[in-house]
């Protein structure tokens, strides 16, 4: 009896044309969690978000949907509290030591990458949200000695961190100014979005150890899918000699967060974040639906460096939920089609 109740409800949470109010929806998300069966709930929350989260309850569902975030309601305030100072203890402990000899090629490079991240928005050239960054970034690496700091995971920040700041900024985030927030709230942006940067790491590290095997492994992977569903396009790089390497690498290194506005890329992450393994394996499926939705361009383009110039630099400015919910369909669908087939990469 309670399952069909709950069901019933996320539905409404996350219509955006029966209930648009913010305290209501965080009421109702809240009261929901507290009363009901936390896997019931957790479920269907990952289900209804996989066609987009409301603004307003973005920030939430995304620490729900990372694992940061307990969904038994009783816990969160403490785990958050504990996180967040266990964050802050590891820049006591370990932020001095970025001048130090054996850190200090690491901390020069994330200070170096820092100011190329986003650098069309006002946000990211802040003096205070570079600051941010870089103890997110350096703090993550020392952590994470497997790997270190490798350029690209910079990117993978800004998601997190837009998202967490939305909650306490109603206007345009892209042009706020965060240094007039509260120093407390500032502080929990910041925590919040290392713990939710590291969770993501977590699945694909090996996309950022020696040699970054994930993402050749990826990179082939992608060929071989291609091969199998659109022969031409396939055909048409080998006629011209180009190497998927060339422009998927930074497709798999960024999460397609150079390709996309940011605003797709969050829209992207909410189903990611729903999907199983959407960071390591959906995202696959949605890099090869990406491809093939510039068929037409590909096909008309008569050398080696028209093609690479238009791989490098797709015209998606213009992109908006529309484009990024009719390309995760497509993946789905290929997903669906080459996923559980066996020796579904072989002809």
């Amino acid at each position: 009896m309670y399952s069909h109740y709950i069901i019933y409800n996320v539905q409404y949470v996350f219509s955006f044309y029966y209930l648009q109010c913010k305290v209501c929806i965080l009421i109702l998300l809240f009261t929901m969690y507290s009363m009901y069966s936390h896997s019931i709930i957790y479920n269907e929350l990952r289900k209804h978000s996989w066609s987009g989260i409301p603004r307003e309850v973005r920030p939430i569902t995304w620490r729900l949907l990372s694992g940061y975030l307990p969904v038994n309601m009783e816990r969160r305030d403490l785990v958050l509290k504990r996180k967040r100072d266990e964050y802050f203890g590891f820049i006591e402990q370990y932020y001095h030591s970025r001048t130090d000899e054996t850190y200090k090629d690491t901390y020069r490079q994330i200070h170096i990458d820092i100011p190329r991240t986003n650098p069309l928005i006002p946000l990211f050239q802040q003096p205070a949200v570079q600051e941010v960054f870089e103890r997110i970034l350096f703090i993550w690496a020392i952590r994470h000695p497997a790997s270190g700091y490798v350029q690209g995971i910079n990117d993978l920040v800004t998601p997190f961190f837009v998202v967490f700041l939305s909650e306490f900024v109603e206007e345009d985030v892209e042009n706020f100014d965060v240094a007039s927030l509260p120093l407390e709230t500032q502080r929990n942006i910041e925590a919040d979005s290392f713990w939710c940067m590291t969770k993501l790491l977590d699945g694909i590290q090996d996309n950022y150890t020696f040699a970054q095997p994930g993402i050749q492994n990826k990179v082939k992977a992608l060929e071989e899918l291609v091969s199998r569903i659109d022969e031409d396009i396939h055909n048409y790089f080998k006629r011209y000699e180009v190497e998927y390497l060339q422009f998927a690498f930074r497709w798999m290194n960024n999460l397609l967060m150079r390709e996309l506005p940011l605003r797709c890329t969050i829209r992207l992450w909410d189903t990611y974040q729903a999907e199983q393994e959407g960071f390591s394996h959906f995202h696959l499926y949605v890099c090869a639906a990406f491809l093939i939705e510039w068929r037409k361009e590909i096909l008309s383009m008569v050398d080696f460096q028209g093609l690479l110039m238009l791989l490098q630099n797709l015209p998606t400015i213009h992109w908006g939920n529309e484009e990024v919910g009719l390309l995760l369909a497509e993946a789905y669908r290929l997903k669906y089609m080459f996923a559980d087939a066996p020796n579904h990469y072989k002809r």
